[in-house]
């Protein structure tokens, strides 16, 4: 098969993707015939291809996946006028302390949240794919250990941890709450930006939708939950 052949095939197979297409995949495509650097290669060639078009081509945590522009996206705003549910402060906040302390107890969550955590906000977290048990701490109990996924890293948009916005190194050492929150602020706009950019380009396909946590509980303290320790 030559070049202009095999990007055809890849680009193809990309836009009908309904997830990010690892380069496993991709090379499954061809039967092995073509390896990882010829793959990167056409991805670059396919991503110039595209420069001047409404959607991009771009890379994350999972593979490779087509979305929309975000100069773009008042104008797809239109088609879906109704935003996804926000985020509450305290949900947003248990996942930037997952997504920068990990891995990571319950025990070790409330310690810096300085409230109980209600249980329905980390379940919700599993279920959106954003977190998941990775082992137990040898301690008393032994306590689930919690991380993000890769799942977490493709709403974001990200291809690693290592593109989280940076903490302050004072206050991660500190161990209190106040980067955090600016980092769960970021979050939330960053989901709301993945939402609206991942287009609709596979047959009707679309980002799934955002659900706001109902995580108030007596166990959280109203004037605590949208605030932080010091």
């Amino acid at each position: 098969m030559n070049t202009v052949d095999a990007k055809r095939v890849l680009e193809t197979a990309l836009i009908c993707a309904q997830q990010p297409m690892p380069l496993r995949e991709m090379r499954a495509l061809f039967d092995d015939e073509l390896g990882a650097d010829t793959l990167k290669a056409l991805l670059h060639d396919i991503q110039l291809d595209w420069a001047q078009r409404g959607a991009q081509l771009v890379s994350v945590a999972s593979g490779w996946r087509f979305q929309s522009r975000a100069e773009l996206r008042h104008y797809l705003d239109r088609l879906h006028p109704e935003k996804p549910p926000r985020y509450t402060r305290a949900t947003l906040e248990t996942l930037a302390i997952i997504a920068y302390r990990q891995p990571v107890t319950r025990g070790d969550m409330e310690d810096i949240r300085g409230v109980t955590i209600n249980s329905l906000i980390i379940k919700q977290l599993e279920d959106r794919g954003w977190v998941e048990v990775i082992g137990h701490r040898e301690t008393v109990g032994r306590p689930a250990l919690f991380a993000t996924t890769r799942h977490f890293l493709d709403d974001l948009g990200l291809e690693s941890l290592d593109q989280l916005p940076l903490l302050d190194n004072a206050v991660q050492q500190a161990g209190t709450l106040q980067a955090l929150g600016g980092a769960a602020g970021a979050m939330q706009a960053a989901f709301d930006t993945e939402a609206d950019d991942h287009g609709e380009l596979a047959q009707g396909s679309q980002a799934e939708p955002l659900v706001a946590v109902e995580d108030a509980s007596p166990s959280e303290d109203p004037s605590t939950t949208s605030g932080f320790p010091t």
